[in-house]
């Protein structure tokens, strides 16, 4: 086969939809190996995790998530060492053996076998073996992590319940003290103190537990909380607490997309974003900063040097649709002397894009090759339409301004100032708070006369620290969207959780439109930021932002406003020739046949474009019903690239409209034996069969 040559547009979508449903597998269809997996992680698996697991299609995925499954978990990551997995498997291990008397179940999954697993050994244990009394009893006592939402101290009880079979947990509120003893059914249902004092008769520790598992806790009334079970839930839910079990559908997701190798390093990540509609050509953009919490460097010996190569993958989604996606490198290198400074201070990678109105999940990827590890952020965002009415854009907040020349366009950059940013939100007193604040159609009579208001409330109950701020809006310059920079020097406010409020008020003083946001003071006198690396654009290729907005257009079914996009991004470049081959691809769906074909005789003479100028017109041709003409243009692209089922479909079409029906028939099979799933080209062919047999019928 022919190899075509690639065309790339900035906005070509650069890798396939990956959000579908998947059938899941049952667990007894895995290979042993798994099931043995899962039955040793079901009670520190979260539900998220399993059902991506078993969403996964063949065993290189599963040993790549297995293997996830515990880095996530390893407390000393970086070390060939994984105490977590260890001490897990040992205490499954022992659980499977230990614990199995008395019950049909292998040991692992009984109920001493369940808080084994979770819990290890405990500190202590009291045993009661069979009394006149009593039945089998085991007071197991553990040292709770008091940050999992458990006591410092607590107890579990498992009893023989009735004297026989298996060890089960006890609970004071369901079970209560009258199925400790053997002759409990003797006191009345409510008589909880009346079971107390004899259980302290015969056994006294028992008795303290039989009504709270807290110890020197007795309830009052001698009636058993249901504190009792929110502890039994909580210790089942402990080993979940410190995992965001996200991390699981985005291995399921980014399947294709990130490389196995990569999706068993994911690395946590601080990431911002910000809607800043730019005042020079008007459109709305979407600016983010990223920031891993760990980055992985290597060493290039010959220029004394250190690096590290990113790659950011963004996209924008209504449900399984792409709507924009776009792929960027981002190769970062230092000396040794800032290689302290860049482990310390972390890197943030920085970008922005224009985005036209509508509600997407936004879906931030950033790749290192080297440690090949990856993070991702997801938010859902709402891009409001355009309007004549007054609104607030921001506050945005930063730690400081730096000075730019206003002919490029960089992330969190307003005319000449770029705000310098932390996704953090927390600034050392030694930094300033700096902030931009935009106004987007400002009425001429609330310039003249209204004022913008800041005020700067700390959050804490007493004391707190509070600061206000009155300027004139006509001290500034008056446009369609004006930006108001500010800055005040964190100094001036005491260590807190701070809330920023900007408000603009009419001349009579009345609140026209309020905005809030929050930051945090460190008592630090300084604090590390993430260096920021970003791309800068000049504002002589804002035509290319013309075809973002266009393409997105497009994919929302808005053809009117893409055309309209297309047009002002020609207009303004009109030898960018990949740009001509995506407008006239657009007009060619747009049915807009004959623009189509006077606008794609601008590439003509491009030989690297030859396939896309024959394609194109003999589509746009086709769509007019020149069959004829249609067919000598496709035969022509096809000659250069004879493995586009685009191209082959529209031959085989023009074919069958001309009455050549075995050409036809003969074509679109080459077609689905390159890509078999082609429910347009499988119908088509039994459009033509059908006709073909009708035919035979007439002539019979």
């Amino acid at each position: 086969m022919k190899s075509k040559v690639s065309i790339i547009i900035i906005f070509v979508l650069l890798f396939t939809s990956f959000l579908f449903s998947q059938k899941k597998m049952r667990v007894k269809d895995l290979h042993e190996k798994y099931q043995e997996f899962l039955n040793m992680t079901l009670y520190i698996m979260h539900g998220k995790e399993k059902d991506a697991f078993l969403q996964l299609n063949n065993n290189r995925e599963r040993d790549a998530f297995i293997e996830m499954f515990w880095r996530l978990r390893d407390p000393t990551k970086g070390t060939p060492e994984n105490e977590y997995k260890d001490g897990h498997i040992e205490r499954f291990l022992y659980a499977n053996k230990y614990f199995r008397r008395g019950s049909p179940r292998e040991g692992w999954m009984t109920d001493m076998g369940r808080f084994y697993i979770i819990l290890g050994e405990p500190i202590s244990k009291d045993r009661y073996p069979a009394q006149k009394e009593v039945y089998p009893v085991e007071i197991w006592s553990y040292y709770g992590d008091v940050e999992k939402g458990l006591p410092s101290h607590f107890n579990l009880v498992f009893f023989q319940r009735g004297g026989a079979g298996e060890y089960k947990l006890y609970d004071p509120v369901s079970d209560g003290p009258a199925a400790l003893m053997i002759y409990g059914k003797g006191f009345a249902i409510e008589n909880y103190e009346g079971m107390y004092d004899r259980l302290m008769e015969i056994a006294p520790t028992l008795a303290m537990v039989s009504l709270s598992l807290i110890p020197g806790e007795i309830p009052y009334g001698f009636r058993p909380s249901p504190m009792n079970t929110i502890l039994i839930a909580n210790i089942i839910e402990s080993p979940k607490k410190d995992i965001n079990p996200s991390y699981a559908t985005h291995f399921l997701s980014l399947r294709g997309v990130v490389s196995t190798e990569h999706m068993t390093n994911i690395v946590d990540s601080e990431t911002s974003t910000a809607l800043i509609p730019d005042p020079i050509i008007g459109m709305n953009f979407l600016h983010f900063s990223i920031v891993p919490k760990t980055i992985s460097i290597d060493y290039f010996e010959q220029n004394d040097q250190y690096f590290c190569n990113f790659t950011l993958n963004v996209s924008l989604r209504i449900g399984d649709d792409v709507i924009f996606q776009y792929t960027k490198e981002f190769p970062l290198y230092f000396s040794p002397d800032d290689l302290e400074r860049i482990r310390a201070n972390g890197i943030s990678i920085e970008d922005s894009f224009p985005v036209v109105a509508g509600n997407y999940r936004l879906t931030i990827l950033l790749q290192n090759s080297i440690g090949k590890e990856f993070s991702i952020f997801e938010q859902n965002i709402s891009i409001p339409e355009e309007t004549e009415d007054f609104q607030i854009a921001g506050p945005f907040l930063g730690y400081r301004f730096q000075d730019y020349q206003s002919s490029v366009h960089i992330p969190y950059k307003i005319i000449n100032k770029k705000l310098i940013i932390d996704p953090k939100n927390t600034y050392a007193t030694g930094d300033d708070i700096a902030f931009i604040v935009g106004l987007v159609n400002l009425p001429q009579d609330l310039w003249s006369e209204g004022e913008l208001r800041i005020l700067i409330q700390g959050l804490r109950k007493e004391n707190s620290t509070q600061k206000s701020l009155t300027l004139r809006l006509k001290d500034y310059p008056r446009s369609k969207i004006m930006y108001i920079p500010q800055s005040i020097p964190a100094r001036e406010l005491t260590p807190d959780y701070y809330e920023m409020r900007v408000q603009i008020l009419g001349g009579n003083g009345e609140m026209v439109e309020d905005r809030k946001t929050e930051f945090i003071i460190s008592p630090e006198t300084a604090i590390s930021h993430p260096i920021a690396r970003a791309k800068i654009f000049p504002h002589s290729n804002n035509f290319l932002f013309y075809y973002m907005h266009a393409h997105q257009y497009a994919k929302l079914g808005d053809f009117g406003k893409a055309e309209a996009a297309y047009e002002k991004a020609y207009d303004l470049r009109p030898d960018y020739k990949k740009g001509v081959v995506e407008y006239a691809n657009f007009l060619y769906r747009a049915r807009k046949y004959e623009k189509s074909l006077d606008l794609i005789e601008d590439i003509r003479d491009d030989e690297q474009l030859r396939f896309d100028y024959f394609l194109i017109k003999g589509r746009a041709l086709m769509g007019m019903e020149w069959y004829a003409e249609a067919i000598d243009n496709l035969i022509e692209g096809n000659k250069i690239y004879n493995s586009d089922t685009g191209l082959l479909n529209s031959l085989g079409f023009c074919y069958y409209k001309t009455g050549e029906k075995e050409r036809a028939l003969e074509i679109l099979r080459t077609s689905l034996n390159l890509n078999p799933n082609q429910e347009n080209a499988k119908a088509l062919i039994e459009e033509i069969e059908r006709s073909k047999d009708q035919e035979v019928l007439i002539l019979r």
